[in-house]
């Protein structure tokens, strides 16, 4: 499936661009380290969507909240979850999309995926919104990278 990546650090994300929330699962990362949570909620401030004229006007805090993988603020090898709430949703602004699918995004695809019961809100599972808790797993691991000297 398209939500699973990697072999020996595996990174789920999951949610849908108008449901209750996104989120990422990170299943293998080394126990001991201690992410610094401020830099990584900066890192998250520089994708939040409605800050520009090119990104969307939708108005999401991408804040993110940690529900397991932490103990005294250290990784702990049990795997890391963290879900971001979306607060700016209207699904009924995307009521007969089932019907005829927006150029250029993923619409189509994603109805003949799943059989036309995707959720066409947004996007559903292929929004730009997923791009959340991707972004959150990619400032933990450049964290991580950094402490071995390795920067990106």
């Amino acid at each position: 499936m398209g939500s699973v990546y990697g072999k020996h650090i595996k990174v789920s994300i999951f949610g849908q661009s108008h449901a209750p929330a996104v989120g990422v699962v990170i299943d293998g990362l080394p126990a001991g380290f201690r992410p610094d949570m401020e830099a990584l909620r900066a890192f998250m401030r520089r994708r939040q969507p409605g800050r520009t004229l090119l990104s969307t006007q939708r108005s999401e805090a991408d804040l993110f909240e940690v529900l397991s993988g932490l103990a005294g603020g250290k990784l702990c090898g049990a795997p890391f979850a963290a879900v971001i709430r979306n607060s700016d949703v209207r699904p009924q602004d995307y009521a007969g999309l089932n019907r005829t699918p927006r150029p250029g995004h993923a619409d189509f695809p994603a109805h003949v995926r799943y059989g036309g019961h995707q959720d066409p809100s947004g996007g559903g599972h292929f929004s730009g919104r997923l791009t959340a808790p991707l972004c959150l797993a990619g400032g933990l691991f450049m964290q991580m990278l950094l402490s071995r000297g390795i920067r990106i």
